[in-house]
């Protein structure tokens, strides 16, 4: 089992709402748990940022069994006045790796 990621100080460029909507893109049938070690950030807090994407409109999800299936809205517009005009998918193709792509690129330490 994953613990608590450990914290991380001051500014990163990228919000943890683009983190979690990125490893649903990767991976649409991922478990919060997973989404969390990923992302390093706390079950909770996933929970928290995959319910105000929902009410957002820029996801929503489908329960099968014990099992979420996501699915992202890709032409919904982002939110921000200065990204006004650039859509989900925009934003996705720049924070999502093929997996083929990722297998080959180490990530530096």
């Amino acid at each position: 089992m994953v613990g608590v990621p450990e914290s991380h100080s001051g500014w990163t460029f990228i919000t943890s709402h683009a983190r979690v909507l990125a490893a649903i893109a990767d991976n649409p049938n991922a478990r919060i748990r997973d989404i969390a070690a990923r992302c390093r950030l706390t079950e909770r807090a996933v929970s928290r940022i995959i319910s105000d994407l929902e009410q957002a409109g820029y996801l929503s999800h489908t329960r099968d069994g014990r099992t979420n299936t996501y699915r992202i809205e890709p032409d919904k517009v982002l939110r921000h006045p200065a990204e006004a005009g650039l859509s989900v998918a925009s934003l996705l193709s720049l924070l999502v790796q093929d997996e083929s792509d990722r297998a080959r690129k180490p990530v530096a330490p």
